[in-house]
Order: C-alpha cells, then sequence, then structure tokens
C-alpha cells in the first residue's frame, strides 16, 4: 500500500505516470473502464513502440492536451497512429498530429497481449483526492483563510494534526507514577551497522536518482516554415534554419553533466554534451530547420543528465549503449561508495539505541513529535 501510494504521488508531482497510472475516460473501453488502473512501464526502460501496445502520451489536440493512454494503431514514419479502443476514428482523424517518439512517456504493462488492469484503482485515488479537497475546503470556510487549500495547505494540515496527535498522546499517557526503570537489553544490543548503512545509502540513491530523472525529458519546439522570417525565432523561412540557446540549470551543489540530443528530424544539437558546474547553468546551441514546404511542424531535443561522480569518458560509453545505463551506475557507486564508508565508520559494531522511555515517561516517536511542532 506504501508502494502503491508512494508511486501515485511521484506521479502526480512528476505530470507522468510512476509505476501506476489510471484512465478517466471510457475511451479505451472495454480494455479500461474509467477508473481503471495499470501498470506503468516507463518508455526509456521498455524500448521502442510497436503496434497494439497502449502508450502514454502527451496530447497537443485531443481533451485540450495533456497525458493520454491510447492504443497504437499504426505505425508511419511521421509518427505513431493512435485509438482509444472505443473510439471508432483515429486520434489523427481528430487533428491530432502523429505521435512522436518524444511525447511517450510510458507504456501499459502487457502480459500475452493483454494489458494488466488493475480493477477501480483510479476511482479509488480520484475519491481520496476530493475528500481530501473536501476536508480543506471546509476547514479554510471554518477558519476564513485560504493558506489551507492546496499543497501548502495540506502540509499545515498534517502538521496540525501531528500536533493534535502529541497532546493526545501526553494526555493518554500522563506522566504517572514511577515505571519500570528496567533497561531494554534487547535496544542496548542495538541495530545491525548493515542495516543502519542500507538505509542511508537508500536515502543517498534516491536522492541522486530525483536529481538526474526529474530535470532530464523531451523539449518541444513549434516552427513554422514561412514565405518570409520573422522576430520569432521560430518563424523561420522556408528552407533555411534558425539557431536558439538551450539553457541546462544546475540548481545542485553537485557538478552534472548534460546530454541535449535531436529528438525528431529537423534538429541539430552543439554540442551535444556539456558540463555544469554546480549553482550554475550552461548553454547549448539547437538548431531547427524549416521544410521546403510552408506550414507548421514540430520538433524535438531530449535531455539526459547525470551527476558528474565518475569519469566523463565512462558515462560517454554508457549513454551511448543506453540513457539509463549512467543512472544505474551512479547509484551503484553511490551506494558502494556509502557502504565502504559505513565499514570504516562504524566497522563490525552494532550501533545502540537506548530508551529513555524510563526517565521521561515518552516514547520516542512522542519526543520526535514534540520536536516537530516546536
Amino acid at each position: 500500500m506504501v508502494l502503491v501510494v508512494a508511486a501515485l504521488l511521484v506521479g502526480q508531482i512528476m505530470g507522468t505516470p510512476v509505476l501506476l497510472g489510471y484512465v478517466e475516460t471510457g475511451s479505451m473501453a472495454p480494455t479500461m473502464d474509467p477508473g481503471d488502473g495499470f501498470v506503468a512501464v516507463p518508455s526509456a526502460v521498455d524500448g521502442d513502440v510497436e503496434e497494439g501496445d497502449v502508450i502514454v502520451f502527451r496530447a497537443e489536440e485531443i481533451h485540450g492536451g495533456g497525458l493520454t493512454t491510447h492504443r497504437v494503431v499504426a505505425v508511419t514514419e511521421e509518427g505513431y497512429v493512435t485509438r482509444g479502443d472505443a473510439n471508432p476514428f483515429t486520434d489523427q482523424d481528430g487533428g491530432e498530429p502523429p505521435v512522436k517518439d518524444a511525447q511517450v512517456v510510458a507504456k501499459a504493462l502487457q502480459v500475452g497481449g493483454e494489458v494488466v488492469v488493475i480493477p477501480n484503482l483510479g476511482t479509488a485515488v480520484t475519491g481520496l483526492q476530493d475528500a481530501f479537497t473536501e476536508v480543506q475546503r471546509q476547514l479554510a470556510l471554518a477558519t476564513g483563510t485560504r493558506s489551507l487549500l492546496g499543497t501548502q495547505g495540506l502540509a499545515y494540515i498534517l502538521l496540525g494534526l501531528s500536533a493534535l496527535l502529541y497532546v493526545v498522546d501526553l494526555l493518554l499517557a500522563g506522566e504517572g507514577p514511577a515505571r519500570d526503570r528496567s533497561r531494554d537489553r534487547s535496544r542496548e544490543e542495538g541495530v545491525s551497522p548493515t542495516l543502519v548503512v542500507a538505509a542511508l545509502a537508500a536515502v543517498i540513491v534516491l536522492a541522486a536518482t530525483a536529481a538526474m530523472v526529474l530535470p532530464a525529458g523531451a523539449q518541444q519546439y513549434g516552427v513554422v516554415s514561412a514565405e518570409y522570417g520573422s522576430e520569432n525565432p521560430t518563424v523561420i523561412e522556408q528552407g533555411t534554419a534558425e539557431t536558439l540557446p538551450y539553457e541546462v540549470p544546475n540548481a545542485g551543489l553537485v557538478p552534472v553533466v548534460a546530454y541535449v540530443t535531436p529528438a525528431s528530424d529537423g534538429v541539430s544539437v552543439a554540442p551535444e554534451r556539456v558540463r555544469v558546474a554546480g549553482r550554475s547553468k550552461a548553454s547549448v546551441n539547437v538548431t531547427l530547420s524549416a521544410p521546403d514546404e510552408t506550414g507548421y511542424y514540430r520538433r524535438f531535443v531530449a535531455e539526459h543528465r547525470y551527476l558528474a561522480v565518475l569519469p566523463v569518458s565512462v558515462i560517454d560509453g554508457l549513454h551511448r549503449v543506453h540513457p539509463w545505463l549512467p543512472v544505474l551506475a551512479i547509484d551503484a557507486a553511490l551506494a558502494g561508495g556509502m557502504a565502504v564508508l559505513g565499514r570504516l565508520l562504524l566497522g563490525g559494531r552494532r550501533v545502540r539505541v537506548r530508551s529513555r522511555e524510563s526517565r521521561h515517561g515518552r516514547s520516542l516517536w512522542r519526543r520526535a513529535l514534540r520536536y516537530l511542532v516546536r
């Protein structure tokens, strides 16, 4: 349950399904009814899209744009032709341009040609969201403040609940008479150093992965091939090209190696690799070409970034094989470094965690809440 909730929350924050997704309309019936969920496999992991795959892509026209889950019914040179299983016509018949690889964010897991469906997952998620929203709205009306609305308001509410639980726990527990002052020998034996190091390594790996994956992705340019040029850099005279700067910011302290590569025809990037120091930014030149025929065209570039904790030559080699390989190698290096450091600092000694409940009459989590609400 924790994994399901975490996957859905992260997917909401990132604007793309992570591990799990769900459909909101009946366009995929009878494969998936409104509110049904599915296992979402990131496109970078699953590989090429084939006819018959159910994909999640960033639409431009249908449903007002945004994420759409439909089936690929044809693969063309211009892109993928998609259609909901319940729809009599394709998305492209309805004005949606053919879907490019850069627009595909995930594929629905299929076993034996059938989508793995999780019934009513989306219904449960939207129900919880609606319930939270209604609670926030009622609290905002009762207190006369809008600060309890939105994500920030949810944080305030959780903090208030923590404080309330702390007070209730103190009242129920009370200070009372003298308690059993005997020590818990099982606690004094301590925690396994392997467990401590594994927990610290997991935190570092999760943070590093987020720093590399979240800023990456595809950038779209809408190019108009016109008879005459314009001050707008994306309105380009037919048969010519225009060069634009593409900034790669790094808000972290650790330097990163970023790769900005063409993800469609009519695009070139120079240089395709750039190293960005901590708390700084760099830029590359993206050249967009306008076809000889006038009209509107889409151009894409893809960005991948990696923490510069490995030699650039190693990152280069791994990136050429698959964009996810450097992420795995860097995570492994960080986890291994934490393991070595933990071994040097802790040796084989267990980490002692002594209980002071006998002295203060409070459990560890109650004291943690006390510090939280100060």
